[in-house]
């Protein structure tokens, strides 16, 4: 019991002086002048542009190498879509005729792959949409070498 208090004691001084520290900061230069930081791109204009066009929000970040890829996965994903839609469609006219156990195997296979495609499609979207996002927000970053060193560094664009 002795020891269960002492442990209490000591972990309640701990939260105490852990909680009523003070914060020590450097004390603020009156000659700095404020600033502000403006991005040149808008996040939310750029997924609306490409939710409204696939694509358009990735065009408005200067990204231009990833609208072929949106739209070809896209494109792949549709037609894949509309071909097992068919072949489900298609079995399952061939299912409700014969009854046959394979006709309701087949239906049932397209009508998953059918889903799965619209699923992928939709995760394809809105992964479009979180890549316009980040890249808009990214769009001021620059990483450039410097020379003195011979390393690459990480510099934020900032216009006062």
């Amino acid at each position: 019991m002795k020891k269960i208090i002492i442990k209490i004691f000591i972990i309640s001084i701990f939260f105490t002086i852990v909680l009523s520290a003070q914060d020590v900061s450097t004390p603020v230069d009156s000659n700095q002048v404020d600033t502000t930081f403006v991005m040149q791109k808008s996040a939310w204009g750029a997924v609306l542009r490409s939710a409204v066009i696939p694509g358009w929000g990735q065009i408005y970040n200067e990204s231009y190498w990833k609208v072929p890829i949106v739209w070809g996965v896209g494109g792949w994903f549709i037609y894949n879509y509309i071909k097992n839609n068919k072949d489900y469609k298609n079995y399952q006219k061939f299912y409700l005729t014969t009854q046959s156990s394979q006709d309701r195997i087949n239906r049932d296979f397209y009508r998953d792959q059918r889903d799965l495609f619209a699923m992928y499609f939709v995760f394809t979207y809105l992964a479009t949409l979180v890549d316009a996002y980040v890249d808009a927000h990214l769009f001021d970053f620059s990483v450039t070498e410097d020379f003195y060193r011979q390393q690459p560094m990480l510099n934020i664009r900032m216009h006062f």
